[in-house]
């Protein structure tokens, strides 16, 4: 890097947040991108290592170090061409990413990591504001269709790949609009809905269509579809919730916690007036994960009387164990949502729903504690919390398996479709000119791992349609 002792000299700059008080009283974004100046700085920390554990750790295998020093050099046009090259939507990635390569950072072994992710927050939003990002329409065009279900980070970074080389792509989405979870999954405070559409626009503006409102095994037959296409990506998510089945699940206000946030993510868009609400109500979040957070955040917005968000999971410690360097490392982790206000509760596990008149009014736990590696409950440590609404945020186990039967593709023992990403074909599944990408493959995973399986399917089929690709590994 053009600043050698750079790690030395400069400290982490994290990002700027809206404070507390003003940002719940609505859903825009909070999180504003570092300056010119502070990225600059942020970038001069970057060590240049022999080896780039950073990014090695990135699903999309970003080229971290080259970009940093392009914009340490200021030069932001090519950083964003450095950034595009690897990864579709940054925008994205660069807000709601967990960030496995700071994790890798070699600094963050025995220091505090670069600030990765905010850099490139900052190249992407400085590259919309100055029109840099434009449409990229293929030069002639293979005559060749292929048909993606699913508009979330998989199904759109297959189709943009696909037209990019000259296929005439078709995007079938189940909902009104297009972004999968992305959309009606991810509050707007996290990231607005914005981002979403001008992709999108970009995409159309390359030649690709999207047939949004139609749900493929109900409006459109799986036969019909593999009839009509040379070649059909199933990119659909891991929609199946892992359900908790307490005494007293059946009660009013036991909701999935996407029943939760999808009708108030609609809200935010008008495109709906009826949702299940947290004003003036003791919410209880079963699941430690970041759906749970998206749930805390949310429902204060909503006006929650009180929030609680509780896992069976130990508290991790607070500081990095770095002995797994370069892998992620367990520790504790609190979140934007989580400093707005909520109670977090550790080694707890749910017994029972109370209720009254068929409503719910509380939840029975006991407290855990755990011996190597197996959680024993504590003797007398039961205890009762008020809850009007209960959310289930305990991940999702499988995608929608009406659409996963509706191919006849063979599945893994999880029930996701089956497919190798080795081989000639790298996703293809056990159907003829069928393949697929991103949860429906690997299950409930990161929007970056999405975008990377999108991009690596991409390859696989334009070189089943067309013998080799020129798209990237």
């Amino acid at each position: 890097m053009n600043k050698i002792t750079g790690f030395k000299d400069f400290s982490r700059v994290e990002e700027h947040y809206e404070p507390v008080a003003e940002r719940v009283k609505n859903y825009r974004e909070f999180v504003f991108a570092l300056t010119d100046s502070q990225a600059r700085q942020q970038t001069a920390r970057c060590m240049d290592c022999g080896t780039p554990f950073c990014t090695s750790a990135c699903p999309v295998n970003n080229i971290i170090p080259d970009w940093n020093n392009l914009v340490f050099e200021l030069d932001w046009r090519t950083a964003l061409d450095v950034l595009h090259s690897t990864n579709n939507f940054p925008e994205f990635t660069g807000r709601i990413c967990p960030a496995p390569c700071e994790a890798a950072c070699t600094l963050a072994y025995n220091d505090v990591a670069v600030g990765i992710k905010s850099v490139e927050h900052a190249i992407i939003d400085k590259a919309w504001l100055q029109g840099w990002v434009v449409p990229q329409p293929a030069n002639t065009s293979t005559n060749k269709t292929v048909a993606v279900v699913g508009s979330g980070p998989a199904g759109l970074a297959a189709a943009q790949q696909l037209a990019r080389v000259g296929h005439d792509v078709t995007v079938f989405e189940k909902n009104d609009r297009v972004g999968g979870l992305l959309r009606y999954g991810i509050p707007d405070f996290k990231m607005e809905k914005l981002l979403i559409d001008r992709r999108v626009a970009q995409m159309q503006a390359e030649g690709v269509k999207f047939k949004t409102s139609v749900n493929v095994g109900v409006d459109i037959t799986a036969s019909e579809l593999m009839a009509g296409f040379d070649a059909v990506v199933i990119a659909a998510g891991a929609e199946q919730p892992r359900d908790v089945p307490l005494p007293g699940r059946e009660l009013t206000g036991v909701h999935y916690a996407m029943d939760f946030l999808v009708p108030a993510n609609k809200q935010v868009a008008d495109d709906c007036d009826t949702r299940i609400t947290a004003k003036n109500k003791h919410v209880v979040i079963i699941g430690g994960g970041d759906t749970g957070s998206d749930c805390v955040g949310t429902a204060n917005r909503q006006g929650a009387a009180h929030i609680t968000q509780m896992t069976r999971s130990p508290q991790p410690p607070d500081e990095d164990d770095v002995l797994v360097w370069p892998g992620w490392p367990n520790k504790m982790r609190t979140s934007s949502s989580h400093k707005e206000g909520c109670d977090r509760y550790w080694s707890v596990l749910p017994k029972r729903i109370e209720g009254k008149n068929g409503q719910v009014t509380a939840l029975t736990a006991v407290r855990l504690e755990w011996i190597n590696g197996r959680m024993q409950e504590i003797v007398g440590s039961k205890f009762e919390i008020k809850a009007d609404l209960i959310l289930l945020a305990a991940g999702f186990v499988s995608p929608m398996q009406q659409l996963v039967d509706a191919f006849g593709a063979e599945q893994d023992s999880n029930k996701n479709i089956k497919s190798s990403t080795d081989g000639k074909y790298a996703y293809h599944t056990n159907v003829d000119k069928l393949f697929v990408a991103g949860d429906m493959r690997r299950g409930q995973s990161l929007v970056v791992w999405a975008i990377r399986e999108g991009r690596q399917c991409a390859r696989s089929v334009d070189a089943y349609l067309m013998g080799s690709s020129v798209l990237p590994l």
